[in-house]
């Protein structure tokens, strides 16, 4: 600093002691925030790519909220008027003690402050992935703040994730998602469920764990929250995702159920649409293969035999569309005679076969 201004400047447990730079560093913070504002503005634009240390295995889950449309953990950064809320200390050594000391005595917003300090300002320190570490614990087993929880682990994971037990941290990150599906949203005292937060939680989980044995859980949790917001059709994705990426996981089976349950909403809530419906009799009729259980086999036949019949309807009327003023004969014979073949149990086929029999009937006769 002294290089670039004519006045002395001093720094002591983090703070500027001359005005001269403390204006400095407002127009480098200044200047960062319209950075920041720039790459946000990028960011909906572009594709975000993460971090060299996270571990992700692929950001390929279908049904999932897309990565680039959700903003990336950002790197922490010293706080606006730092020179108040800056470290207490002038090195991480000495700020480290110094949190652990408030730890020790029991204040935990005081701790938990002092190691968002050392993060912030020692972010390279061997103290950093510790001090965060410490800083998630507060906020999940002592504050009980849920939501901040989450987001100090998953900064822990994204930031640090080769200097901390990766397993133990995705597993609490785990913990801490299902405590916030518990729980909810806390807005002004008040608490709310919050579908869309808890889903995108859930959802970074199986990101930062893909291996893991929760994982299986956590997306069948991402799908039935799907569900609560009336988008089974992404939650078919997940329930499909779910039964390819762990087939052997117990919650597989489970998924099949809830995926025929899903798939059926859709079939009867929307227009009738022929390829889907297609797509949904070759689901139920690979789900019979697989050996359900009794309740669900039944469930999975019924089903079967209202998508099939949904089918049928729309070829009965398809074939009685050539049996009319306007059409051959022959032609009425042949889409008759098609709709047999392929539907030859229809609850349609006795008809058909009294009209055809008649269309033959006349066409002999002539």
């Amino acid at each position: 600093p002294q290089k670039f201004f004519p006045f002395p400047v001093a720094r002591r447990g983090g703070m500027w002691y001359n005005m001269g730079m403390i204006w400095s560093r407002s127009i480098v913070v200044a200047s960062s925030a319209m950075l920041c504002a720039a790459a946000l503005h990028g960011a909906s634009t572009s594709v975000s790519s993460p971090s060299s240390t996270t571990r992700w295995a692929t950001d390929a889950y279908p049904g999932f909220d897309r990565e680039d449309r959700i903003l990336p953990t950002s790197k922490k950064t010293p706080r606006w008027f730092s020179w108040f809320t800056g470290p207490a200390k002038d090195d991480a050594a000495g700020q480290m003690a110094y949190a652990e000391q408030c730890e020790a005595e029991g204040s935990w917003t005081k701790a938990r402050k002092e190691y968002d300090a050392l993060v912030r300002e020692w972010p390279s320190s061997p103290e950093a992935p510790v001090a965060q570490e410490r800083l998630a614990d507060i906020c999940f087993r002592r504050e009980l703040d849920y939501e901040q929880a989450f987001e100090e682990y998953k900064y822990l994971l994204d930031f640090y994730s080769s200097q901390c037990d990766y397993d133990s941290v995705a597993r609490r990150l785990w913990e801490v998602a299902k405590m916030m599906e518990e729980e909810g949203r806390t807005i002004v005292f008040f608490r709310f469920a919050n579908t869309v937060d808890v889903r995108r939680a859930f959802e970074a989980v199986v990101r930062r764990a893909p291996g893991a044995d929760f994982t299986p859980d956590a997306m069948l949790r991402v799908a039935k929250l799907r569900e609560d917001d009336d988008e089974h059709d992404l939650a078919v994705q997940v329930y499909e995702t779910l039964r390819n990426l762990h087939p052997l996981a117990p919650e597989a089976r489970l998924a099949l159920y809830r995926e025929g349950q899903a798939r059926m909403h859709v079939l009867r809530v929307h227009e009738y649409n022929r390829q889907r419906c297609k797509d949904t009799v070759e689901f139920l009729r690979m789900a019979l293969a697989s050996n359900p259980g009794g309740a669900e086999k039944r469930d999975f036949a019924a089903w079967l035999e209202e998508a099939v019949g949904r089918l049928e309807d729309d070829a009965f009327t398809a074939a009685k569309f050539y049996d009319s003023r306007t059409r051959t004969r022959r032609s009425a014979i042949n889409a008759y005679e098609r709709f047999l073949r392929d539907y030859p149990a229809s609850r349609h086929a006795d008809a058909v076969r009294a009209r055809l029999a008649e269309l033959e009937s006349e066409a002999s006769g002539k």
